[in-house]
C-alpha cells in the first residue's frame, strides 16, 4: 500500500514498518510545502495504532534534504501558524517526531545541510552512506544563525567542542567523520546502507509497540532539549536573514548556481570559502 504526496512518497511495506522518501526536485529543498507534509505525516505517526518504525530516505542520491529554500519569500514560512506545541511548525514537527511513539531512522545518502541536518538530528537513529553522505550546518558561514535546533541537539550527540566546530566552521562532514564524531550512529558502505537499515527497521518493527514507545519515552526524558530552548534561535535566524551580510553572501552564491544543480551545491563549503570576508557586525540604528 502506498500514497503519493507532492514532496513525500510514503510506502508501507507492512503496517508496522513505513518508508518515507523525499522527492522534491531539483534539490529536495525544505520549503513551506515540505513543512506542511511532514507535519501531516508526524500527526499520522503519533496516532496510527500499528506503525512502530519509519525510515526516511531520498529519491535523489546527491541530496537527502539540501537546505532551506532561501529564495522563496520568507513570509510564507514565518506566517505559518504555530503547531500543537505552541512553536513554529518546523520546530513543532521536528520536536514531535523526536517524541513520537515510533522509531524514526534517517538513511542518509547525499547532502543534508542546514534544515536537512536539523531534520536528521530530530530522527532517533541516523545511518549514513560512507561514500555519498554529506552533513553540515553552514548557516554561520553565510552570516545566519542556525534556527532549527542544532545548537540544542548537537552538543548532546557530539560534545561541546565538536558541536562548535560543526556550527562555526560550516564545513561539509562526510559519512566517515560524522560516524567518528557521533553525528550519525554508523557510516556504512553505500551498497550496504539500505540492506542494513531495512534489516534493522524490520527487526524493530517486529517488536511490541508499547514496549518500544515506553522505552523511547524514558530515553527522551534525559536526552532531548527542553522546548523553551528552541524558539529564540529560530527568531535569531529570521533576524539574521535580513542583515546585509547574509544577503550579500547569499546573493554572491546565487550568481554562481546556488539552489540549482551545480558545483556550488555539490561543494558548498568550498564555494563559501571563496567569498569575501564579512565586514564588521551591523550596528543597531
Amino acid at each position: 500500500m502506498s500514497a503519493t504526496a507532492q514532496q513525500l512518497r510514503v510506502d508501507r511495506p507492512t503496517p508496522q514498518r513505513w518508508r518515507v522518501t523525499f522527492d522534491h526536485p531539483p534539490l529536495n529543498l525544505v520549503d513551506p510545502g515540505t513543512i506542511r507534509e511532514l507535519d501531516q505525516l508526524v500527526t499520522t505517526l503519533e496516532t496510527d495504532p500499528d506503525v512502530r518504525v519509519v525510515v526516511f530516505d531520498s529519491a535523489d542520491p546527491d541530496y537527502f534534504l539540501a537546505h532551506y529554500d532561501v529564495v522563496r519569500d520568507s513570509a510564507e514560512t514565518t506566517s505559518m501558524p504555530n503547531g500543537r506545541t505552541g512553536m513554529h511548525p518546523w520546530l513543532d514537527l521536528t520536536t514531535r517526531l523526536s517524541r513520537a511513539p515510533v522509531v524514526s531512522i534517517a538513511a542518509i545518502r547525499g547532502r543534508a545541510r542546514g534544515a536537512g541536518s536539523e531534520f536528521v538530528l530530530a530522527c532517533d537513529l541516523r545511518f549514513a552512506s560512507r561514500e555519498r553522505a554529506i552533513l553540515a550546518q553552514p548557516e554561520v558561514s553565510l552570516a545566519f544563525v542556525p534556527g532549527g535546533g542544532p545548537m540544542a541537539r548537537l552538543p548532546q550527540l557530539v560534545g561541546r567542542g565538536r558541536a562548535l566546530e560543526i556550527l562555526l566552521g560550516g564545513q561539509d562532514i562526510d559519512g566517515e567523520l560524522a560516524e567518528r564524531y557521533g553525528y550519525v550512529n554508523r557510516a556504512l558502505p553505500d551498497a550496504e546502507l539500505d540492506p542494513f537499515v531495512d534489516a534493522l527497521a524490520g527487526r524493530i518493527g517486529s517488536f511490541d509497540k508499547q514496549a518500544i514507545a515506553e522505552t523511547k519515552h524514558y530515553v527522551d526524558q534525559v536526552s532531548l532539549p527542553d522546548d523553551d530552548l528552541l524558539p529564540p534561535a529560530l527568531e535569531a535566524f529570521w533576524a539574521s536573514a535580513t542583515r546585509s551580510a547574509a544577503q550579500t553572501r547569499i546573493g554572491a552564491l546565487l550568481e554562481h548556481g546556488f539552489q540549482q544543480r551545480s558545483d556550488v551545491e555539490l561543494r558548498l563549503a568550498h564555494h563559501i570559502g571563496q567569498l569575501k570576508p564579512t565586514g564588521r557586525p551591523e550596528q543597531d540604528s
